[in-house]
Protein backbone atom coordinates (compact mmCIF):
# COMPACT_ATOMS: atom_id res chain seq x y z
CA UNK A 1 0.00 0.00 0.00
CA UNK A 2 2.37 2.46 1.03
CA UNK A 3 4.72 1.43 -2.22
CA UNK A 4 1.20 2.43 -4.35
CA UNK A 5 0.56 5.75 -2.61
CA UNK A 6 4.33 6.52 -3.04
CA UNK A 7 3.73 6.21 -6.60
CA UNK A 8 0.63 7.80 -7.09
CA UNK A 9 2.23 10.95 -5.06
CA UNK A 10 5.17 10.80 -7.92
CA UNK A 11 2.89 10.67 -10.59
CA UNK A 12 0.98 13.53 -9.19
CA UNK A 13 4.29 15.28 -8.49
CA UNK A 14 4.63 15.07 -12.47
CA UNK A 15 1.04 16.26 -13.83
CA UNK A 16 1.71 19.05 -11.69
CA UNK A 17 5.35 19.90 -13.25
CA UNK A 18 3.70 20.09 -16.30
CA UNK A 19 5.44 16.83 -17.76
CA UNK A 20 5.62 14.14 -19.30
CA UNK A 21 2.79 15.38 -21.75
CA UNK A 22 2.96 14.13 -25.32
CA UNK A 23 2.80 16.38 -28.70
CA UNK A 24 -1.04 15.02 -28.72
CA UNK A 25 -2.21 16.12 -25.08
CA UNK A 26 -0.34 19.21 -26.12
CA UNK A 27 -1.94 20.47 -28.96
CA UNK A 28 -5.43 18.87 -27.68
CA UNK A 29 -4.95 21.85 -25.27
CA UNK A 30 -3.97 24.34 -27.25
CA UNK A 31 -6.90 23.59 -29.50
CA UNK A 32 -9.06 23.13 -26.38
CA UNK A 33 -8.31 26.74 -25.28
CA UNK A 34 -9.69 28.47 -28.38
CA UNK A 35 -12.65 26.72 -28.97
CA UNK A 36 -15.52 25.19 -27.20
CA UNK A 37 -18.40 22.69 -27.58
CA UNK A 38 -20.38 25.55 -29.37
CA UNK A 39 -19.84 29.42 -29.94
CA UNK A 40 -20.98 33.00 -31.66
CA UNK A 41 -18.13 34.93 -32.21
CA UNK A 42 -17.70 38.50 -34.20
CA UNK A 43 -14.38 39.09 -36.16
CA UNK A 44 -13.09 41.56 -38.82
CA UNK A 45 -10.86 40.55 -41.26
CA UNK A 46 -8.08 42.64 -42.86
CA UNK A 47 -6.22 41.08 -46.29
CA UNK A 48 -3.29 43.33 -46.95
CA UNK A 49 -0.92 43.70 -49.78
CA UNK A 50 1.91 46.13 -50.97
CA UNK A 51 -0.79 47.51 -53.08
CA UNK A 52 -4.17 47.10 -51.28
CA UNK A 53 -6.07 46.91 -48.01
CA UNK A 54 -9.36 45.17 -47.56
CA UNK A 55 -11.67 44.89 -44.76
CA UNK A 56 -14.22 42.62 -43.81
CA UNK A 57 -16.64 42.42 -41.20
CA UNK A 58 -18.69 38.62 -40.45
CA UNK A 59 -20.42 36.64 -37.49
CA UNK A 60 -19.87 33.20 -36.89
CA UNK A 61 -21.66 30.41 -35.10
CA UNK A 62 -19.73 26.99 -34.51
CA UNK A 63 -21.33 23.66 -33.10
CA UNK A 64 -18.41 21.45 -32.27
CA UNK A 65 -16.03 20.53 -35.31
CA UNK A 66 -18.45 20.27 -37.37
CA UNK A 67 -20.55 22.66 -38.24
CA UNK A 68 -20.35 26.60 -38.93
CA UNK A 69 -21.64 28.87 -40.49
CA UNK A 70 -19.89 32.63 -41.36
CA UNK A 71 -21.45 35.40 -42.57
CA UNK A 72 -20.13 38.51 -44.04
CA UNK A 73 -21.70 42.33 -42.56
CA UNK A 74 -19.51 44.25 -44.53
CA UNK A 75 -18.68 45.80 -46.99
CA UNK A 76 -22.01 46.21 -48.35
CA UNK A 77 -21.76 44.55 -51.68
CA UNK A 78 -20.92 41.26 -49.76
CA UNK A 79 -23.19 41.61 -46.75
CA UNK A 80 -25.10 38.01 -46.80
CA UNK A 81 -22.43 36.47 -48.37
CA UNK A 82 -22.43 32.87 -46.37
CA UNK A 83 -19.84 29.97 -45.95
CA UNK A 84 -21.59 26.93 -44.44
CA UNK A 85 -19.14 23.83 -43.31
CA UNK A 86 -21.08 20.62 -42.28
CA UNK A 87 -18.35 18.03 -41.40
CA UNK A 88 -15.77 18.14 -44.42
CA UNK A 89 -18.03 19.83 -46.79
CA UNK A 90 -17.90 23.72 -48.09
CA UNK A 91 -20.94 25.72 -49.87
CA UNK A 92 -20.91 29.48 -50.53
CA UNK A 93 -23.68 31.60 -50.89
CA UNK A 94 -24.14 34.42 -52.57
CA UNK A 95 -26.89 36.95 -51.55
CA UNK A 96 -26.35 39.38 -54.62
CA UNK A 97 -27.40 35.72 -57.36
CA UNK A 98 -29.28 33.87 -54.75
CA UNK A 99 -26.78 31.15 -55.88
CA UNK A 100 -25.31 28.20 -53.59
CA UNK A 101 -22.26 26.72 -54.65
CA UNK A 102 -20.74 23.21 -53.13
CA UNK A 103 -16.87 23.27 -53.19
CA UNK A 104 -15.22 20.69 -55.13
CA UNK A 105 -11.75 18.77 -54.02
CA UNK A 106 -10.41 20.78 -56.65
CA UNK A 107 -10.76 24.12 -55.34
CA UNK A 108 -10.21 23.38 -51.46
CA UNK A 109 -6.67 25.26 -52.36
CA UNK A 110 -8.23 28.44 -53.84
CA UNK A 111 -8.33 31.68 -51.15
CA UNK A 112 -10.78 32.00 -48.76
CA UNK A 113 -12.82 35.52 -49.92
CA UNK A 114 -9.54 36.47 -51.19
CA UNK A 115 -7.55 36.06 -48.33
CA UNK A 116 -4.00 33.92 -47.38
CA UNK A 117 -6.74 31.59 -46.16
CA UNK A 118 -8.12 28.57 -48.28
CA UNK A 119 -10.85 26.20 -48.00
CA UNK A 120 -9.31 23.49 -47.32
CA UNK A 121 -7.94 25.23 -43.96
CA UNK A 122 -12.00 25.48 -42.95
CA UNK A 123 -12.16 22.08 -43.85
CA UNK A 124 -9.10 20.37 -41.90
CA UNK A 125 -8.95 22.94 -38.85
CA UNK A 126 -9.50 19.86 -36.46
CA UNK A 127 -8.13 16.79 -37.71
CA UNK A 128 -4.44 17.34 -36.93
CA UNK A 129 -3.95 15.10 -34.15
CA UNK A 130 -6.40 12.23 -37.02
CA UNK A 131 -4.03 13.08 -39.70
CA UNK A 132 -0.91 13.95 -38.63
CA UNK A 133 2.09 11.97 -36.75
CA UNK A 134 3.60 14.26 -34.04
CA UNK A 135 6.72 14.49 -31.85
CA UNK A 136 8.32 17.24 -29.82
CA UNK A 137 11.63 18.51 -31.43
CA UNK A 138 11.94 21.69 -28.30
CA UNK A 139 10.98 22.94 -24.80
CA UNK A 140 12.57 26.02 -24.64
CA UNK A 141 11.95 27.76 -27.80
CA UNK A 142 10.64 31.56 -27.63
CA UNK A 143 8.24 33.12 -29.62
CA UNK A 144 7.26 36.54 -28.66
CA UNK A 145 8.62 36.65 -25.41
CA UNK A 146 6.74 33.03 -24.34
CA UNK A 147 8.75 30.03 -23.77
CA UNK A 148 7.00 27.56 -26.08
CA UNK A 149 6.83 23.83 -27.00
CA UNK A 150 8.33 23.29 -31.09
CA UNK A 151 6.09 20.19 -32.52
CA UNK A 152 6.53 18.85 -35.21
CA UNK A 153 3.52 17.45 -37.48
CA UNK A 154 3.96 15.21 -40.27
CA UNK A 155 1.04 13.69 -42.32
CA UNK A 156 0.38 10.03 -41.75
CA UNK A 157 0.41 7.32 -44.73
CA UNK A 158 -2.71 7.74 -47.23
CA UNK A 159 -4.02 11.39 -44.96
CA UNK A 160 -6.06 13.28 -47.15
CA UNK A 161 -3.95 16.94 -46.34
CA UNK A 162 -1.97 19.01 -48.35
CA UNK A 163 1.08 20.16 -46.13
CA UNK A 164 4.21 18.14 -46.38
CA UNK A 165 4.84 19.00 -42.91
CA UNK A 166 3.66 21.61 -39.42
CA UNK A 167 5.60 23.14 -37.11
CA UNK A 168 3.32 24.23 -34.11
CA UNK A 169 4.37 26.27 -31.51
CA UNK A 170 2.43 26.33 -27.81
CA UNK A 171 2.68 28.62 -25.04
CA UNK A 172 3.92 26.68 -21.79
CA UNK A 173 2.70 29.54 -19.58
CA UNK A 174 -1.39 28.68 -20.90
CA UNK A 175 -1.19 26.70 -23.46
CA UNK A 176 -2.15 29.17 -26.11
CA UNK A 177 -0.98 28.73 -29.63
CA UNK A 178 1.72 31.23 -30.73
CA UNK A 179 2.93 30.22 -34.00
CA UNK A 180 2.21 27.80 -36.93
CA UNK A 181 4.42 26.95 -40.23
CA UNK A 182 3.15 25.14 -42.98
CA UNK A 183 5.59 23.38 -45.31
CA UNK A 184 4.83 22.06 -48.92
CA UNK A 185 6.41 18.47 -49.79
CA UNK A 186 9.43 19.72 -50.91
CA UNK A 187 10.16 21.61 -47.71
CA UNK A 188 9.97 25.09 -48.48
CA UNK A 189 8.22 27.28 -46.11
CA UNK A 190 4.56 28.40 -47.92
CA UNK A 191 2.61 30.59 -45.02
CA UNK A 192 2.87 30.89 -41.34
CA UNK A 193 1.04 32.59 -38.52
CA UNK A 194 1.23 34.28 -35.32
CA UNK A 195 -1.01 35.06 -32.33
CA UNK A 196 -1.07 38.23 -30.23
CA UNK A 197 -2.54 40.44 -27.96
CA UNK A 198 -4.15 37.71 -25.62
CA UNK A 199 -6.70 39.50 -23.68
CA UNK A 200 -9.43 37.86 -21.48
CA UNK A 201 -12.76 37.73 -23.24
CA UNK A 202 -15.91 36.82 -21.24
CA UNK A 203 -14.04 34.96 -18.75
CA UNK A 204 -11.41 32.93 -21.63
CA UNK A 205 -7.96 34.04 -22.06
CA UNK A 206 -7.65 33.90 -25.83
CA UNK A 207 -5.35 35.61 -28.80
CA UNK A 208 -6.97 37.85 -30.15
CA UNK A 209 -5.00 38.91 -33.21
CA UNK A 210 -4.74 36.07 -35.66
CA UNK A 211 -2.27 36.62 -38.40
CA UNK A 212 -1.40 35.01 -41.41
CA UNK A 213 1.50 35.60 -43.21
CA UNK A 214 2.36 35.13 -46.62
CA UNK A 215 5.84 33.36 -47.73
CA UNK A 216 5.55 33.56 -51.34
CA UNK A 217 4.10 36.91 -51.91
CA UNK A 218 6.22 39.06 -49.57
CA UNK A 219 4.29 41.94 -48.17
CA UNK A 220 0.75 40.06 -47.87
CA UNK A 221 -0.91 39.06 -44.84
CA UNK A 222 -4.62 38.40 -43.63
CA UNK A 223 -5.11 39.24 -40.21
CA UNK A 224 -8.00 38.26 -37.88
CA UNK A 225 -9.25 40.55 -35.11
CA UNK A 226 -11.55 39.22 -32.63
CA UNK A 227 -14.13 41.62 -31.77
CA UNK A 228 -16.49 39.26 -29.60
CA UNK A 229 -16.84 35.84 -28.68
CA UNK A 230 -19.13 33.82 -25.79
CA UNK A 231 -18.34 29.87 -25.70
CA UNK A 232 -20.76 27.22 -25.04
CA UNK A 233 -24.14 29.15 -25.93
CA UNK A 234 -26.88 27.26 -27.13
CA UNK A 235 -27.43 27.49 -30.95
CA UNK A 236 -30.36 26.61 -33.26
CA UNK A 237 -28.71 23.67 -35.38
CA UNK A 238 -31.42 24.59 -37.94
CA UNK A 239 -29.29 27.55 -38.93
CA UNK A 240 -26.91 25.21 -40.84
CA UNK A 241 -29.07 24.31 -43.63
CA UNK A 242 -29.55 25.09 -47.37
CA UNK A 243 -33.14 26.98 -46.45
CA UNK A 244 -31.93 29.09 -43.47
CA UNK A 245 -29.10 30.43 -45.91
CA UNK A 246 -31.66 32.68 -47.55
CA UNK A 247 -32.74 34.20 -44.61
CA UNK A 248 -30.78 38.01 -43.38
CA UNK A 249 -29.89 37.75 -39.88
Amino acid sequence: MRTLLSSLLFLSLLVSLGFPQTPQEIIKKSENQIKGRTSYGIVEMNIITPDFKRTLKMEGWWVGNEKALIEIKYPKKEEGNKTLKIGNELWLYLRNTESLTKIPPSMMLQSWNGSDFTYDDLVRESNLERDYDMRIISSDETINSELCWKIELVPKPQAPVVWGKIFYWVRKSDYLPAKIEYYDEKGKLIRYMEFYNVKEIRGRKLPTRWVMYNNIEKGRRTEFTLIDIVFDIKIDEKIFSFRELEKRR
